[in-house]
C-alpha cells in the first residue's frame, strides 16, 4: 500500500496541466492556416480568382471609406495594399484563435465560427467581378478541411487536459503527443501548400514568357525628347520618369495576368455596332508614340503620385469610331479585367487634339504587368482614376445621368480634369544645404495646355520668374529652375505656375477629394553657415 501510494505521488508531480485556452488558441489559428492553404491549393487549379484573402481584402478596399483610403496611400503610399493583406492576415489570426478558444470551452462554437468565416470568405469570392462557375469550390472545401482540423485537434486537446486532471501520465502523454504532432505538421504543412500555392496561382511565367517574346510594330510617329528638355541637376526628376519608379495607385491586390493572345476588347452600349478586338486587332491599326503625364487624384500639393512616360498605342477615338457613337452619349464606362471601372467624358476620348490612347507600350518597351499589361488606357488631362484604366477590356458608351464608375459612390467626382500644379523638387524639407550660390528647381504641369511660366517667392519676396526646359509637348510636364544666393538661417521657398492661357495656379488649398489637390507649395529649408 504504502509503494502504490509512492507511485502516485509520482505520477502526479510528473504530469502537468495544460494551459488549455493557449493551446486551443493554437489549435484555432493552425485551421485557419489549413482553411487557407486548401482554398488557395484549389483556387490555383481550378478558379484562380478565388483566393480568400484576396477577396477579402478586395472586399475591403471596396468598403473602407474614402478618408481612410487617403489615409492609407498617405502612410504606406505603393505598399498599402502589402499593408492591407498585413491587416487581413492578423485579424485573420486572431479571429481563428477566438475561434479556437470557444471550441475548447463551449463546442461546438469554434466550428460554427470557422464555419461563418468560410461562408463570408465564399460570398467574397462569388461575388467579385469576373468570378467563374466553380468560384465557391476552393473557400468550401477550405472551410471543411479548417472545421475537420478544428474539431480534431481540440478532442485531442481536452483529452490531453483531461488526462492531466486525473493525473493519468500515460493517456496524458499520449494525447500530448497526438495534439502537437497534428497541429504542428498541419501548420507546417499549411504554410507550405499555402505558399506554394499562391506562387503558382500568382505566377507569371506563361504570361510573362509571351511578353518576352512580344514583337510590337514599329511607331509610325516617335517622340523625340528635343536638347534642353532634362537637366540633370541633383535631386531633380527626370523628364522621363523610369518604368520601375512610376507611381503605382490602383485597385488590384495581385497584378492581373492577362495573356495577350487570348485578351479581348469590347466596345458596347450607345453605339451602332459592337465590336470586339484582339491584340493584334489592335495593334494592326497603327501604332504612334505620345508624350503624356499621368496623375493620381491623390497626390498632394508638392507629391510624388505623377509621372511622365512615352506611350506607344492606337488612339481611342479611332476604335469609338469603328463602333460608331450614338450623338446622345457623354461619357464612356472603361472596365478593368478585375472589374475595376472608370467614367470618362466621351468628349476626352474623341478629341482630335487629345491624344488619348489604348497603349501598349512604355518608354520603349511593352507595358509592365503593373502598369496594366497588355493593353491600358491613357488620357491627357484627367486625373487616373476618370481615365487610366489598366488591363482594360471594355468599353461601355453611355450617359453620366445613366452609369457611375467605381470611385464616384466613394466621394470622388464624375469628371475630374488635372489641376495646374508645380512643385520644389531640390532643396528638400528636413535637408540642411551650404550657404552660397544654389540652385532651386522642381516641375510643372498644366495638362493639356502647357506651361507658360514657373515663378518662385523666397521669404514672402517678389515673386521671380524661372527659366523653363524645352518642352516634349503641352501634354508632359516641364523641369524648372532658378539660381539662388542662399544666406544661412531658415527660408521659405514657394513656387507657382501660369498655364499658356494665362490662367494661374489656384493659390487656396483643397484635399484630394473630391477632385484633386490645388495650392501653392511652400517649403521651410535650413541653409547652415
Amino acid at each position: 500500500m504504502t509503494i502504490d501510494t509512492a507511485t502516485h505521488t509520482d505520477d502526479t508531480t510528473r504530469v502537468r496541466r495544460p494551459h488549455g485556452w493557449i493551446w486551443a488558441a493554437f489549435a484555432g489559428i493552425a485551421s485557419a492556416a489549413v482553411l487557407l492553404a486548401v482554398a488557395e491549393l484549389f483556387a490555383a487549379l481550378v478558379a484562380r480568382s478565388a483566393s480568400p484573402v484576396l477577396a477579402v481584402g478586395s472586399f475591403i478596399v471596396d468598403i473602407v471609406p474614402r478618408p481612410l483610403k487617403e489615409l492609407a496611400i498617405t502612410l504606406f503610399g505603393e505598399t498599402d495594399k502589402i499593408a492591407l493583406l498585413a491587416g487581413v492576415g492578423v485579424g485573420a489570426a486572431v479571429a481563428a484563435a477566438v475561434a479556437g478558444i470557444a471550441q475548447y470551452r463551449f463546442r461546438p462554437v469554434g466550428a460554427v465560427l470557422i464555419g461563418i468565416g468560410g461562408a463570408l470568405a465564399t460570398a467574397a469570392i462569388i461575388t467579385r467581378a469576373g468570378a467563374g462557375a466553380l468560384a465557391w469550390l476552393p473557400p468550401v472545401l477550405g472551410t471543411i478541411a479548417g472545421i475537420f482540423v478544428l474539431v480534431f485537434a481540440v478532442s485531442r486537446l481536452q483529452r490531453w487536459v483531461a488526462a492531466a486532471r486525473e493525473h493519468d501520465a500515460q493517456v496524458a502523454g499520449a494525447n500530448r503527443r497526438q495534439f502537437l504532432l497534428f497541429t504542428g505538421i498541419t501548420t507546417v504543412g499549411a504554410v507550405l501548400v499555402g505558399v506554394g500555392s499562391r506562387i503558382l496561382n500568382a505566377t507569371t511565367a506563361s504570361v510573362a514568357a509571351a511578353r518576352d517574346a512580344l514583337r510590337l510594330p514599329s511607331a509610325r510617329t516617335t517622340v523625340t525628347v528635343p536638347d534642353g528638355a532634362n537637366w540633370e541637376i541633383d535631386g531633380l526628376t527626370p523628364i522621363i520618369t523610369p518604368n520601375d519608379d512610376f507611381y503605382r495607385v490602383d485597385t488590384a491586390l495581385t497584378v492581373p495576368n492577362v495573356d495577350p493572345t487570348t485578351w479581348r476588347l469590347s466596345i458596347e452600349g450607345m453605339v451602332d455596332t459592337p465590336i470586339e478586338l484582339s491584340f493584334d486587332d489592335l495593334v494592326g491599326m497603327g501604332l504612334d508614340e505620345y508624350g503624356v503625364t499621368l496623375t493620381c487624384v491623390s497626390n498632394e500639393v508638392g507629391g510624388g503620385l505623377v509621372g511622365n512616360a512615352i506611350w506607344t498605342g492606337v488612339p481611342i477615338r479611332d476604335v469609338l469610331r469603328m463602333a460608331g457613337v450614338q450623338a446622345d452619349a457623354d461619357m464612356v464606362l472603361s472596365e478593368s479585367v478585375d472589374g475595376y471601372t472608370a467614367s470618362t467624358p466621351l468628349s476626352s476620348l474623341t478629341d482630335d487634339n487629345l491624344d488619348a490612347i489604348f497603349a501598349v507600350a512604355m518608354n520603349g518597351e511593352p507595358l509592365p504587368f503593373d502598369h496594366g499589361f497588355p493593353v491600358r488606357m491613357v488620357v491627357p488631362g484627367l486625373y487616373g482614376y476618370v481615365s487610366a484604366t489598366k488591363w482594360v477590356t471594355k468599353l461601355t458608351v453611355t450617359r453620366f445621368d445613366r452609369d457611375e464608375a467605381y470611385w464616384t459612390p466613394r466621394g470622388y467626382s464624375a469628371e475630374a480634369p488635372i489641376k495646374m500644379s508645380s512643385r520644389v523638387d531640390t532643396p528638400k524639407i528636413g535637408a540642411p544645404i551650404a550657404a552660397g550660390a544654389i540652385v532651386i528647381a522642381g516641375m510643372a504641369w498644366a495638362q493639356p495646355v502647357g506651361v507658360e511660366k514657373v515663378e518662385v517667392s523666397i521669404d514672402d519676396g517678389d515673386w521671380q520668374e524661372t527659366q523653363l526646359s524645352t518642352p516634349i509637348n503641352d501634354q508632359s510636364w516641364v523641369q524648372w529652375k532658378l539660381d539662388w544666393n542662399a544666406d544661412p538661417g531658415s527660408h521659405y521657398i514657394a513656387v507657382r505656375a501660369t498655364d499658356k492661357q494665362g490662367n494661374l495656379q489656384v493659390q487656396d488649398q483643397a484635399p484630394i477629394a473630391p477632385d484633386g489637390s490645388s495650392g501653392w507649395q511652400r517649403t521651410l529649408v535650413t541653409v547652415s553657415s
